[in-house]
């Protein structure tokens, strides 16, 4: 209990930090976006305000994802992580949205031009550096704890990087007059968007739907096979919650066990697996082996 306590601290610090570089982030861009009327920095601006409001999503919802279960959470309440990842999903999506018909729209009416600045560059590069540090620590914090969310919260910020990227190349071509790049550009960060919330939004599903995790099942399966005193194991399942994971599975021992042997047999099992996947919940059902 008070290594999950700990996991949980850690993890809003994480993503408390998070909150405030989205904050700055977004200020910055939007500052920028609008002396220079870049389509492309505006983009980013507002992919950045979603990002903002996926790192508050996400903060609270580390915050609540490792309170222990009680009367009518039973298995917890780890799955509001995967909750906030299906979010920020949607979130993802709706940057899409604007992205494109902005850029439609100036491609369409032919108002593409921008006023390229020395701070137009410089906002973007401050953004490539901030989404590279922030998204290092989320995604090194959601292996450590085994977080959706903060990976999620980690995907944004990498996508970020490229999107800035692209923007940055805009602006370049922008300068040599090729005003319709930043619209293009544009374009560009709507589909890099569009991928991250394709891969972002399917994992989180598969979670909500308890689709088996496919390490786990394996992972069990060769534990039990080399535990000594089961002669068979069948029906191995596992489904995630959050950073938690379950797992059920039915083993068969010698028929002339007694209740005692066949649960020390049972406890071996679990502690073994315990051992090798962190924060997991093993059920195990013994039964004797025919003759």
């Amino acid at each position: 209990m008070a290594s999950q306590h700990n996991d949980g601290g850690a993890k809003t610090r994480v993503a408390l930090a998070s909150v405030f570089a989205a904050v700055f982030l977004t200020g910055s861009k939007v500052a920028v976006g609008v002396l220079t009327g870049s389509l492309g920095i505006l983009s980013e601006a507002l992919h950045s305000g979603l990002d903002l409001v996926a790192a508050v999503i996400t903060y609270f919802s580390v915050r609540v994802s490792d309170i222990p279960a009680d009367d009518d959470h039973h298995y917890g309440h780890g799955k509001v992580e995967n909750l906030s990842a299906f979010i920020e999903t949607l979130l993802l999506l709706v940057t899409c949205a604007w992205i494109i018909y902005e850029a439609a729209h100036r491609l369409i009416t032919g108002r593409v031009m921008i006023e390229v600045t020395p701070w137009s560059y410089i906002v973007v590069a401050v953004s490539v550096i901030v989404d590279f540090t922030r998204s290092r620590a989320l995604m090194k914090a959601a292996r450590t704890h085994n977080s959706q969310a903060l990976e999620a919260d980690a995907l944004h910020f990498s996508t970020d990087i490229w999107s800035s990227g692209v923007v940055f190349l805009g602006l370049v071509c922008a300068n040599f007059g090729w005003f319709f790049a930043d619209a293009v550009a544009a374009f560009l960060v709507a589909l890099i968007v569009l991928f991250v919330s394709y891969r972002l939004g399917r994992r989180s599903v598969e979670v909500l739907l308890d689709k088996a995790p496919g390490d786990i099942v394996p992972s069990v399966s060769r534990i039990a096979a080399a535990t000594p005193g089961i002669l068979r194991y069948h029906d191995v399942r596992a489904r995630n919650a959050g950073a938690d994971v379950f797992i059920d599975l039915c083993i068969h021992v010698a028929p002339h066990c007694t209740i005692a042997e066949a649960h020390g047999i049972a406890e071996e099992l679990e502690r073994r697996i315990t051992a090798a996947i962190p924060r997991c919940t093993v059920h195990i059902h013994e039964e004797p082996e025919d003759a």
